[in-house]
């Protein structure tokens, strides 16, 4: 019998970590350095041989685009070919809300609950981690993908 579990993903730098949970307590986890889009399927396949998914979780922005979106269009097919919940919260869930890198010398910070560019000379090298208790009232059923930037000038 295989065991009912969560998955987290985080791919908005690399290398990309992914938790699995259960009963929001953090099991096992993947870490990768490859590009999201070869090494997802991979890690997937293995995963549904192992385990019996029941929700899908990620950190949906701000970050990478490319990353973002690979991982949204990937974990939204699966969500909806395996009828699988899928839920989002942003990036500064999973980095203590520190800044994070946008361009330049623009990063993103989390002022309450609202995200905001700021131009900072020096800001703190930021490190993803997966957290060792999931708390489910941090996501989300809206998943789409946070694009922040607008015109840079």
């Amino acid at each position: 019998m295989l065991k009912n579990v969560d998955i987290v993903l985080v791919t908005l730098t690399s290398p990309i970590k992914i938790g699995i949970y259960e009963n929001n307590m953090l099991l096992d986890s993947i870490e990768s350095s490859e590009k999201s889009s070869d090494v997802l399927p991979l890690i997937f396949e293995s995963l549904f041989k192992k385990y019996n998914i029941q929700k899908l979780f990620y950190a949906n922005g701000p970050g990478s685009f490319m990353a973002i979106k690979v991982t949204y269009v990937f974990l939204k097919s699966i969500s909806i070919l395996k009828n699988i919940p899928l839920f989002a919260t942003d990036a500064f869930y999973f980095n203590k809300s520190q800044p994070i890198k946008a361009i330049g010398k623009l990063y993103f910070v989390k002022i309450s609950s609202e995200i905001k560019t700021q131009k900072l000379e020096t800001a703190p090298e930021v490190e993803f981690t997966l957290r060792d208790v999931l708390d489910y009232n941090e996501f989300s059923t809206n998943t789409a993908p946070l694009y922040m930037i607008g015109a840079v000038g």
